[in-house]
């Protein structure tokens, strides 16, 4: 495929490519997408490679390479499909998250985070980590519909007080903002929703099934 072709085909000027090219940008995964589909690779497989010269000549043995792949595809992060069932239901066809006595579940593409962003920022591991798709205005304007959270699912204890992720009455995952009651006993927890139209619950912590603290908004733009 010559230069003009790609350029046309993956809609990058030619200045951009000649940059990526001569190393002039430090590549990532959404450089690399516009025409990774073009090349026959996915971009993972193409930043190893510019990570790793000479890969397609044999100077890396395939079973590093395979170490790579298996590295990049466990520290990608799943989101749950809440359109496709609620209630823990098995969906044909899905893969599943199982948590507890629930099964989620998942969408088939994944997410992927730079791993200095998910250990210093986000203060976890890539292990612990989904992403919820929220619907409705409950916790507006907090969190829209449709927006993305990241949440830590081995952060269960809601301490402090803040967003999580919790079960609703028919077993659906939702955001919101649990203040724990502290004088009470045995311990209650309110659960608040952002938007003032929805009225604020109280539940007995031992009651709440608390998926996990929500660490950051994807916000729409």
């Amino acid at each position: 495929m010559s230069r003009s072709d790609l350029v046309r085909l993956s809609g990058i000027s030619k200045q951009q490519l000649s940059r990526l090219e001569n190393g002039h940008i430090r590549l990532r995964l959404d450089h690399l997408e516009p025409f990774a589909i073009h090349l026959g690779y996915t971009p993972e497989q193409m930043l190893l490679w510019g990570r790793f010269p000479g890969t397609g000549d044999g100077n890396i043995e395939p079973t590093d390479l395979q170490k790579e792949l298996s590295g990049i595809a466990a520290d990608q992060v799943p989101e749950l499909d809440a359109r496709a069932g609620r209630g823990g239901k098995a969906v044909p066809g899905h893969e599943m998250r199982k948590d507890g006595r629930h099964a989620d579940p998942l969408k088939s593409e994944r997410w992927l985070f730079p791993a200095s962003f998910v250990r210093e920022q986000l203060h976890t591991t890539p292990e612990r980590l989904v992403i919820l798709d929220t619907n409705g205005d409950s916790m507006a304007p907090t969190i829209a519909s449709g927006e993305r959270v990241i949440v830590d699912t081995g952060h269960k204890t809601p301490t402090p007080d803040g967003l999580y992720a919790i079960r609703d009455t028919f077993g659906g995952i939702v955001v919101k903002r649990l203040q724990v009651l502290r004088s009470s006993r045995p311990t209650r927890v309110k659960v608040i929703s952002d938007n003032p139209n929805h009225p604020s619950e109280e539940a007995p912590l031992s009651e709440l099934e608390i998926v996990g603290k929500v660490l950051c908004c994807l916000k729409l733009s």
